[in-house]
């Protein structure tokens, strides 16, 4: 049986340097890291292979998340893999990739969710990533990201 993954692709007018930075940089990852406008309130990232990875988030309803993970790959500037694993459901492990390839003015940057639990996981993460996507893109000074 396949589990459901989800893939979303942006370009984004930014090098694939910035990007890398945000996505790798605590510092940074507080400014934006979440799937709508409530704030990012803590973020750890030992990036390199075995390092871990946490970030704390509040949605604009209340509610607190804490995904961690463990980096697999690291190939800066290029490639990001890393667990995704929710406090509580470490059962649910699944596995996230970012993808960079540079574009004449920009990046394209893939995001792969692999080996979600079920179809409502799917779509859940979807409109979370798409929506932390979309803050990215802002923190790196592109409102105008196409799809």
């Amino acid at each position: 049986m396949t589990l459901p993954s989800v893939t979303i692709v942006r370009r984004i007018k930014a090098p694939p340097a910035k990007i890398w930075a945000a996505i790798t940089r605590p510092e940074l990852m507080l400014q934006w890291w979440g799937p709508d406008a409530g704030p990012t309130l803590r973020a750890e990232a030992d990036v390199r292979p075995g390092g871990r990875l946490s970030v704390v988030f509040r949605l604009l309803n209340g509610e607190e998340h804490n995904p961690t993970g463990v980096y697999r790959e690291v190939v800066p500037g290029k490639k990001l893999v890393f667990t995704w694993e929710w406090p509580g459901a470490p059962e649910r492990e699944s596995l996230v990739t970012f993808l960079i390839e540079p574009l004449d003015g920009g990046a394209e940057l893939t995001l792969i969710h692999e080996q979600l639990p079920d179809e409502e996981a799917r779509r859940s993460h979807e409109i979370g990533w798409s929506g932390l996507l979309d803050k990215l893109a802002i923190f790196l000074g592109d409102a105008e990201w196409a799809t």
